[in-house]
């Protein structure tokens, strides 16, 4: 009996020795394992955000496009970023993209200022009220201001009368950057003289946007194209040109020049000297309006306000890329003629085979084809270029650029205009930067459907994991009981 109480002492330390020892194992391996997820945790912490931070958004909020990482790699100076922010109010969002900033290049510095502590900072850059989350990009003595509105922008929806928000931190944040390191800034000159349209707000303030200066300017009291022109910019002509500013603009593009030219057909007239401008290049417009007969061609049951087909090319690439469809209301129709000029034309939009030219022009009574009438298809958009690496974009409409066709087509008329002006000054990393959509779209689905998603997710689903977890301890038990 004696020795059977002993046994059963010594059995009774060697589990207690066993379960300390277990014990002290746990402990370790616990410890050890915590001391591997704080180093690694602190690791993480120092890596770059583009390396720890990935982008699932729809909106791509929170990456950037290659456009900046061209301008950002290029930097040569330094570039401070400060941003204007009360502690405790920080824009995740904008929070993020200043990462991204910051991690691309040694040459970027985000400083955080808080008016709170710093109450007079803002004043030094702009006279605007200063909101939480604004922006200040700095290089030497250039600067910018990026008001908290130029980075969350609210633009009117003509068909539910209500405002869109969308995000335009990159495309602000990285036109700003190349403004301060930009010695010079290309200049745009804007032909007058002949009772041209003012450019309409929205494409003037991307063409501000992208650091490109405009100035006025009249051939009939010039001897010749400024030399430091980057680009000459006729926009919608009421009148034609006189021959000797044909002949100037047609030297001009001949010896290198850079020519954006916007014009459709005008009313009770005829623009010949500025059309023959393309016939050099075996281009010819035909007379009247662009009127379409497919139904996919043309927009808001008008067949005159058209939806071309885009060819591929750097001015067409982001929008065919991103699915944005062109609007081209009232435009002149364009022949190109193979082989018959010189240089080299591409053919930008085109009309379908079953579009023709009404050549009433504004008289039209009918959208019907009539006896004189010409048969597409046509060109809408060119461009042509010639071997000295002079180059003409023209558009066959004036209208296209209005604010109001630009809003129909969800901004991608300006885009398109934008990249035009873009290439031909060779600022290729200023196609345009979209601005990110801020507008949720949310899935419908009908009673049915919503009855029946609810009955799976709150009764089946949760009596299935219950039987299933049932039967795994019903399962074990009878194991057990078979052991013993």
């Amino acid at each position: 009996m004696r020795k059977t109480e002993s046994g059963k002492a010594v059995d009774g330390r060697q589990r207690n020795r066993l379960a300390f020892r277990g014990g002290s194992y746990s402990l370790l391996l616990t410890v050890i394992v915590l001391a591997v997820l704080v180093v690694a945790n602190v690791f993480v912490s120092v890596l770059p955000a583009s390396l720890t931070k990935f982008d699932i958004s729809s909106a791509k909020l929170y990456s950037i496009t290659s456009n900046t990482k061209v301008v950002v790699n290029a930097l040569e100076q330094d570039v401070t970023i400060y941003w204007i922010v009360q502690s405790g109010q920080e824009d995740e969002v904008i929070e993020n993209l200043l990462d991204k900033y910051d991690s691309l290049s040694e040459h970027i510095e985000v400083v955080k200022k808080n008016p709170d502590v710093f109450p007079t900072f803002a004043r030094q850059y702009t006279d605007e009220a200063v909101q939480n989350n604004s922006l200040v990009v700095e290089c030497g003595e250039r600067s910018r201001f990026i008001g908290y509105s130029d980075i969350y922008v609210q633009e009117a929806d003509l068909y539910s009368y209500t405002y869109n928000t969308s995000f335009d931190g990159e495309g602000a944040i990285t036109s700003a950057i190349d403004y301060v390191v930009s010695e010079e800034l290309p200049k745009v000159y804007v032909l007058e003289g002949h009772g041209e349209a003012e450019l309409p707000s929205s494409f003037r303030e991307q063409i501000e946007k992208e650091n490109m200066e405009l100035e006025a300017f009249s051939l009939l009291t010039a001897d010749g194209i400024p030399e430091e022109a980057a680009c000459v910019l006729i926009y919608a002509p009421e009148s034609d040109i006189s021959e000797e500013e044909r002949d100037l603009l047609a030297d001009y593009a001949a010896k290198g020049g850079k020519l954006l030219v916007m014009a459709g057909p005008v009313e009770d007239k005829a623009l010949e000297n500025l059309y023959s401008l393309l016939e050099d290049y075996g281009v010819e417009a035909q007379e009247g309006i662009v009127v379409e007969a497919d139904r996919e061609y043309y927009a808001f049951q008008t067949p005159y306000v058209l939806i071309p087909d885009m060819a591929d090319s750097e001015i067409t690439a982001s929008l065919i890329e991103e699915h944005y469809y062109p609007i081209m209301p009232i435009a002149l129709g364009l022949t190109v003629k193979e082989g018959a000029g010189k240089g080299t034309v591409t053919e930008l939009l085109t009309t379908s085979g079953y579009a023709f030219s009404k050549v009433s022009g504004y008289g039209l009574s009918t959208y019907e084809r009539e006896e004189g009438d010409i048969d597409g298809p046509f060109a809408l958009a060119v461009s042509a270029e010639n071997d000295n690496g002079g180059k003409i974009v023209w558009f066959a409409s004036s209208a296209f650029l209005e604010d109001m066709y630009n809003a129909y087509s969800s901004g991608a008329n300006g885009d398109l205009g934008m990249n035009a002006l873009s290439s031909l000054i060779g600022e290729s990393e200023a196609m345009a930067i979209r601005s990110k959509s801020l507008n949720y779209n949310y899935l419908t689905i009908s009673a049915s459907a919503s009855s029946l998603l609810k009955v799976l997710m709150i009764g089946v689903f949760p009596l299935l994991y219950l039987g299933f977890g049932v039967a795994v301890v019903l399962r074990r038990r009878r194991m057990q009981s078979e052991t013993a």
